[in-house]
């Protein structure tokens, strides 16, 4: 099994070492270690269940674990205080699973949101930084429109803005193409690498969309069962004649019992 290199130097943005999560008896995280590399895109996949999203959770803190470490920037923020980590969200930007836009508001006004909350800005100032932002994800002029007037790919569109409103240093994003048609998931990624790119993002993505994510993807991390199971470059990774991942990457249902037997005789 690979495992993540433990760098606390300036080329990690997020660096998790051993961190363990149980709901009552059931372990949804087991002793997970990898690191995200900074302005690189790294990709969480596995199956169903198997812990992506509730590592995510741990990244921008909705969570806590029972044990284990995160470390941001080079610094152990784990059991840090509130205040300490409302400075530290500060850095990031979350692009939920659904876009959790508001319906009530226009898309601009839910672009707007962040810096309506929790800055002093002067609506001039915001509506400025809001026009760059839908400029940048090609919503120019859809601003006043509601998101039930706009297509699924613009609504993820509207909401990759919002995360960046703020300009973040490192972005998070839970199956960003979930619910859209397979034909305009490649311009989804192509938006999000596009985006990390020209901003020398740090980005997070938990994703279902295997293999076709890889082409956007700098590190892979393959989570089974709450556990790292594989953890490298794209090259590594799909390189890897681990049988659990093979079957994963072919869609087929994992027999555990025969790709253990198969990976440890490769080993061997």
């Amino acid at each position: 099994m690979m495992t993540a290199p433990q760098d606390g130097g300036s080329t990690i943005a997020i660096d998790v070492r051993d961190l363990t999560r149980r709901f009552g008896p059931q372990t949804v995280l087991d002793r997970v270690s990898f690191a995200c590399p900074r302005g690189k895109i790294t990709t969480i996949v596995g199956p169903s269940g198997c812990g992506k999203t509730v590592l995510l959770k741990h990244l921008n803190f909705l969570l806590r674990p029972d044990s284990g470490r995160i470390v941001i920037d080079g610094e152990d923020v784990t059991d840090a205080g509130w205040s300490e980590l409302n400075h530290v969200r500060g850095k990031f930007g979350m692009l939920f699973q659904a876009g959790a836009l508001f319906d009530s508001i226009t898309v601009a006004e839910n672009v707007a949101f962040p810096l309506v909350e929790k800055t002093r800005l002067s609506r001039q100032e915001i509506a400025q930084r809001v026009a760059e932002k839908l400029a940048a994800v090609g919503l120019e002029g859809a601003g006043n429109k509601f998101p039930s007037q706009i297509s699924g790919g613009m609504q993820k569109r509207a909401a990759l803005a919002r995360a960046l409103i703020h300009d973040p240093k490192i972005l998070l994003l839970d199956e960003p193409t979930t619910g859209l048609d397979p034909t305009r998931v490649g311009a989804i990624h192509h938006l999000i690498r596009g985006t990390q790119q020209r901003l020398g993002l740090s980005a997070v993505l938990v994703s279902h969309d295997v293999p076709q994510v890889f082409e956007i993807s700098d590190r892979v991390a393959f989570l089974h069962k709450g556990r790292m199971r594989l953890y490298g470059t794209v090259q590594e990774i799909t390189s890897s004649p681990d049988h659990m991942f093979r079957s994963f990457l072919a869609g087929e249902e994992i027999d555990e019992e025969e790709a253990e037997a198969r990976s440890s005789a490769l080993a061997r």
